[in-house]
């Protein structure tokens, strides 16, 4: 049973990675600064360094994912109770990349331990601490992105406008032009958008190992950084394509922008203990960059916003299927 639970594990890690990987850097395609593999190098590299950070940065989130406080305790420290939460979780995900949806892992995490908890006698939740513990966090983080990113595109607008290009603003470097520098700062950008989710993504996995004894938990965060990093390098190119061209068309500003209001938020709340979903901050910050400069594509917005209300129940009703047929006599 521990063996199954670590290759559920790294199955959700998988998952989470094809969804999840290639959002930071989506801009960064979308903009056409790079070519898509170059992206998707860049994002597994500093994805990996924030998830190894984790280990030291994000004990609060390794706590609060273990179920602790959401379930009950027998339940929690159950090995039936957190395989079928990486199953129902691991399954919901998967299905949402090959659909080409950019879902969150913290949405399928927690619906998938409501449904276990539902599973087992009805009366396992605590609907009070979800409310105030996951879900406000979950709801306010899309609309705390719209808010940060869009006067923050205003005001690199207002600054290319008055005082003209980069150059102009920072002086010549040696060997470089004004987009040199530019592409410099997205590049950097997009990494920073990844390094935090890494550092957010990670521990919420590898909480799920925390019961394997035999199992360091730094080996359980190697282990799930890696699978994160094998998903994401084989699996990421439908919602690369959703995220970089179907939400709204960007220049280097606008990505620029957009990655740096991400990375702030989610690097913030990784730091508080906070369970945002970086597809819902990396999402809101297109959007909001979008709104301002009114070329959103909202069919593909309202499509996305469908397939996050979904998550939550569809995780559920895994995990809680899962559950049954586990625990069946």
């Amino acid at each position: 049973m521990i063996f199954l639970l670590f290759l559920a594990t790294c199955f959700l890690a998988y998952s989470n990675g094809a969804n999840d990987n290639f959002k930071g850097v989506a801009s960064l395609l979308g903009s056409r600064t790079t070519t898509y593999r170059t992206a998707i190098v860049w994002a597994t590299v500093t994805t990996f360094g924030g998830s190894i950070a984790s280990i030291f940065l994000a004990q609060t989130l390794l706590t609060k994912f273990s179920g602790k406080g959401l379930i009950s305790e027998q339940l929690v420290g159950s090995e039936y109770f957190l395989l079928a939460v990486a199953l129902g979780a691991g399954v919901t995900i998967i299905i949402a990349t090959l659909t080409g949806f950019p879902v969150s892992t913290t949405h399928g995490l927690t619906g998938a331990m409501i449904g276990c908890g539902l599973a087992s006698t009805g009366a396992e939740v605590n609907w009070s601490w979800l409310g105030t513990g996951f879900l406000l966090p979950l709801l306010s983080s899309p609309i705390l992105a719209v808010v940060l990113a869009a006067p923050v595109y205003l005001l690199l607008h207002v600054v290319h406008h008055r005082f003209g290009t980069v150059k102009d603003v920072l002086g010549e470097f040696p060997g470089s032009s004004s987009r040199n520098v530019l592409d410099v700062a997205h590049f950097l950008s997009a990494g920073a958008v990844s390094c935090a989710r890494g550092l957010n993504d990670t521990p919420k996995i590898a909480a799920l190992l925390m019961i394997v004894k035999a199992l360091n938990i730094r080996w359980a965060f190697a282990a799930v950084a890696a699978t994160m990093a094998i998903g994401g390098l084989l699996n990421a190119k439908k919602v690369a394509e959703t995220m970089s061209f179907k939400i709204t068309p960007m220049d280097h500003r606008q990505a620029f922008a957009a990655n740096l209001s991400t990375g702030v938020l989610v690097i913030l709340a990784s730091t508080y203990g906070l369970p945002v979903s970086t597809t819902h901050v990396s999402v809101g910050s297109l959007f909001g960059i979008g709104l301002i400069r009114r070329k959103v594509n909202m069919d593909v917005v309202i499509a996305i916003l469908l397939s996050w209300v979904l998550t939550l129940p569809c995780a559920a009703l895994a995990a809680g299927l899962m559950f049954w047929l586990i625990t069946r006599r």
